[in-house]
């Protein structure tokens, strides 16, 4: 008898193992759809910027509201810790990289000013911007009521896993349905991987779901933990759950795939892959405008003993409006990110982003490499 395997892997892919095969039919970009819905807001390109202190801050928020995408401000990080963030932003920037880890470590154990809550949510408001507030699972309890008191449009609850069932020495953990009821906005819940946990959340009543697990560039979670999944695999597990949720329920939810994008192709590989619109990072932490003065580090985990993330110095391009919309001044792909998506569109045939979910998609781990040893061997020292 042959011995049976042993808890057998299956294969998982990451952005730089596919590519997107052209569609038959090719229609003009411009007259391509992107907006990205969640609940009752409608975003004209389905961009959000990530909840970090490198990327996000009052006048990011802004900004990316008003070319049509969301800037999710955290309300744990150095925003509502301190009276003058951009001074421990500098501080962090300049910071020799030997001394990074323990900075981090004592920049966010200050404590959360409860008032700078409502502070930095009302000025985002009151610039007519949309506002979207990020907690972790551990304060929204605490904090969603400040936030909503406040008069922020979308909570996002987010830390590096977050399930619809958690077990702690709490009498009553953070339940989704509660919750629902204690807020009257839309709440977007990350970050999950699976088809199961997906699948759970949405039966929660949430409004959205971000998908990823330690992929982002300043992330250290695979490396400290050693968890994760690829994140097409990851997109493609819970768009499925989302289908399958929709057809039982006739509720969409939509999913947001949330780190390790470098370039408009990643964005295009993943909207292929099922999601409906894309959180980012790195890329949003080299604008002039980020708060990350060219650098960008991770916070998810409040772990006090553990590095929270690294800090990688990213540089500045460009403008939020450049990376975005363009035009383009360098050749790696990350600046007109938003053309880049309409012309994937166009070239798949696909008008909106719901038909962009039908793309064929094939294994290719050689996309990034055939044909370009000249490239490659001018990017070498």
């Amino acid at each position: 008898m042959a011995k049976p395997k042993f808890r057998e892997l299956r294969r998982s892919y990451g952005f730089d193992e596919v590519a997107i095969v052209p569609g038959n039919i090719t229609v003009n970009p411009d007259q391509t759809n992107i907006e990205l819905k969640i609940e009752g807001f409608t975003f004209t390109i389905p961009v959000l910027a990530s909840a970090m202190d490198g990327v996000t801050d009052v006048r990011t928020a802004i900004t990316l509201s008003k070319l049509g995408g969301l800037g999710v401000i955290h309300l744990e990080g150095v925003q509502t810790r301190y009276d003058n963030p951009d001074d421990v932003l500098a501080e962090i920037a300049r910071a020799p990289a030997s001394e990074i880890t323990p900075l981090l470590q004592k920049v966010y154990s200050a404590p959360i000013k409860e008032n700078l809550i409502g502070e930095r949510i009302q000025a985002i408001k009151k610039a007519g911007a949309v506002c979207a507030a990020s907690v972790t699972p551990a304060n929204t309890k605490r904090f969603a009521p400040l936030t909503a008191e406040a008069g922020a449009d979308i909570l996002v609850v987010a830390s590096t896993v977050t399930t619809a069932r958690h077990t702690s020495k709490s009498y009553e953990g953070l339940i989704f349905p509660k919750l629902r009821k204690l807020v009257s906005m839309p709440i977007i819940v990350g970050n999950c991987v699976s088809y199961s946990s997906c699948l759970e959340l949405m039966q929660t009543g949430i409004s959205a779901v971000l998908v990823g697990v330690g992929p982002g560039a300043a992330c250290t979670t695979r490396q400290v933990l050693g968890v994760g999944v690829p994140q097409i695999t990851a997109t493609m597990d819970c768009a499925m759950a989302r289908d399958d949720y929709f057809r039982e329920s006739g509720r969409y939810v939509p999913i947001i795939t949330d780190g390790g994008f470098r370039n408009g192709g990643d964005i295009c590989k993943a909207v292929a892959a099922g999601a409906d619109g894309v959180m980012l990072g790195s890329v949003l932490a080299q604008a002039k405008e980020a708060p990350g003065l060219g650098y960008h580090w991770g916070m998810a985990n409040p772990h006090p003993a553990l590095p929270r993330g690294t800090r990688i110095k990213v540089g500045t391009t460009g403008t939020i409006e450049q990376i975005l919309f363009g035009p383009a001044s360098v050749t790696d792909g990350s600046q007109n990110l938003v053309g880049a998506l309409r012309t994937a569109l166009g070239i798949c045939g696909a008008c909106d982003i719901a038909e962009m979910h039908k793309a064929e998609m094939v294994i290719a781990p050689a996309i990034t490499t055939e044909g370009k040893f000249w490239q490659m061997a001018q990017g070498r020292p």
